[in-house]
């Protein structure tokens, strides 16, 4: 895992639909009979990064829009959860800066030699995130979160979903057209920035 794969430019990458995996570890170990280290949530769902038209994002640029959406299971209980985030062009060309659905900044985005490390500053708790890409279908992100009352590690895997097709929203196997969900409203799980 030494070689990474360069991106030149962010959003042309990122564009589409990718299956999602993410393991949360408490490192902490919170909650009762709980493990320091053991995997205490897991969350399984989809991303995409549609077109952001310039006049939906906070600064009248055109990017991406990313939304989650799948099951998250934490400490055995298992709901929906969702996110929402903007990829904005950045600076230098090829970059990108990521925003909360609200225009609030959160970290930016350089792919360009395949691995990235930022930092977001978060009330008590730093957020560091690493990024990086293992292939043209494949990259990951490791976050680790401490502050007063957290130590968490949160390791998603993310794969190209190549039997989607973002230009007409359908699938390659299905001919029912769905829509690719467009929601601007965030639904953060614990340990989620």
């Amino acid at each position: 895992m030494g070689e990474y794969r360069s991106v030149p430019d962010v959003l042309a990458y990122l564009a589409g639909r990718w299956r999602v995996e993410r393991v949360v570890r408490d490192l902490a170990g919170g909650a009762a009979g709980e493990v320091a280290g053991e995997v205490a949530g897991r969350f399984t769902g989809t991303t995409d990064f549609s077109p952001l038209e310039p006049a939906a994002s906070a600064h009248g640029r055109p990017g991406l829009l990313h939304h989650e959406s799948g099951t998250f299971v934490w400490q055995g209980v298992a709901r929906p959860a969702e996110r929402t985030l903007r990829y904005l062009p950045g600076d230098p060309a090829g970059t990108a800066r990521v925003e909360f659905s609200d225009g609030r900044p959160f970290h930016d985005l350089d792919l360009r030699t395949g691995h990235w490390v930022a930092d977001h500053p978060c009330a008590a708790d730093l957020y560091r995130g690493t990024f990086t890409v293992d292939g043209d279908d494949d990259w990951r992100t490791e976050w680790r979160v401490r502050g007063p009352a957290k130590d968490l590690v949160l390791s998603t895997t993310y794969h190209r979903d190549n039997a989607y097709d973002t230009d007409s929203n359908t699938y390659a196997t299905d001919s029912a057209t769905s829509s690719v969900p467009r929601r601007a409203a965030d639904s953060t799980a614990p340990g989620s920035p």
